[in-house]
């Protein structure tokens, strides 16, 4: 059954008109745009994966401009240190003491560009951000904004210069999300716009147009928070996360926590497409992307070929669905 709250409807209409506005800049990508919108929804971090040059960067700095909440990019390195996102201590040489001086992670959007070039030292530093929300230097701790989302952009491990993201730092994580490369179709229309005179560096020039803002995306917060979910259907996502424990591919299911965010995935997905309470359908949906960065496989299933998406299609074959 669908939802008929005219302020709702309002709200997805708006978020809607986010869609158009990504895609005046992202060509081929419908996917990764709604898989962010379900994290803002959902109030939880995505990280971005694909081969260079298939515009994980613009995708983030485009969304970023359709909301009208601050953004601040980094640009992760081999030298970067943990300090250089989290903020550290200066001496004022005026009053003669230390004084925290905010790093960039004080923002509602925190661009993570190519995170695994970093090693993982500095990859650790946003894992109290992530999870609480906070920062603690030196004894203090330290809120972030409200909303506090990261997205964060990597390339395949299997490139030269990356680092494995540490199983902790993916965790937190709500949602994995994968582009490829564009269909012909897509790729062309992406070459004509450029041809005639696209900058992905001025947006403006682009008629990307800010979209919402901070009030109108806590209301819709709100209201995905809202969406029903029957005992069936929570019993459901229990099997499916029991299921990957299980499998005889996998050296690690997922946990807890991962079925709690393919819940909270699923809410925002359902509420998005209209619906009061949560389907089947909307935990298969979000499976895949809320899921496939928590697991592990075991070498032997590697050693074959088998990948994550195929092992976690065949848990969802596995498990009884409900009526």
């Amino acid at each position: 059954m669908t939802d008929p709250n005219p302020d709702d409807a309002e709200l997805r209409f708006a978020l809607d008109r986010v869609r158009t506005e990504v895609g005046k800049a992202v060509v081929g990508q419908d996917g990764a745009v709604t898989g962010l919108i379900i994290a803002l929804l959902a109030n939880g971090h995505v990280l971005l994966e694909g081969v260079p040059g298939v515009a994980k960067t613009l995708l983030v700095r485009t969304l970023s401009r359709t909301l009208r909440l601050e953004t601040r990019r980094v640009q992760f390195t081999p030298d970067l240190m943990p300090g250089d996102v989290t903020g550290s201590l200066a001496y004022d040489p005026r009053n003669g003491e230390f004084a925290f001086r905010e790093g960039p992670v004080f923002t509602n959007l925190l661009l993570a560009d190519e995170i695994n070039r970093t090693p993982p030292k500095t990859q650790s530093a946003l894992l109290e951000a992530m999870e609480e929300r906070q920062v603690s230097v030196d004894g203090v701790t330290r809120p972030l904004p409200d909303p506090f989302l990261v997205a964060a952009t990597q390339n395949p491990i299997e490139y030269e210069g990356t680092y494995a993201l540490p199983e902790a730092q993916l965790d937190r994580f709500l949602l994995k999300l994968v582009l490829d490369v564009p269909e012909r179709d897509a790729e062309v229309r992406m070459l004509r716009r450029h041809a005639d005179g696209f900058d992905p560096h001025d947006l403006e020039a682009a008629g990307v147009a800010p979209v919402l803002g901070a009030a109108e995306l806590a209301s819709a917060r709100a209201a995905a928070g809202r969406v029903g979910v029957a005992d069936d259907v929570l019993a459901y996502v229990v099997d499916l996360a029991r299921a990957t424990r299980r499998s005889p591919s996998m050296r690690l299911g997922v946990s807890p926590r991962a079925a709690a965010g393919l819940l909270a995935a699923s809410k925002s997905w359902a509420w998005l497409t209209g619906f009061e309470k949560v389907t089947p359908d909307h935990v298969q949906a979000m499976l895949l992307p809320a899921w496939r960065h928590r697991v592990q496989l075991r070498p032997e299933a590697e050693l074959e070929g088998v990948s994550v998406d195929q092992v976690l299609r065949s848990v969802m074959q596995q498990v009884q669905v409900p009526l």
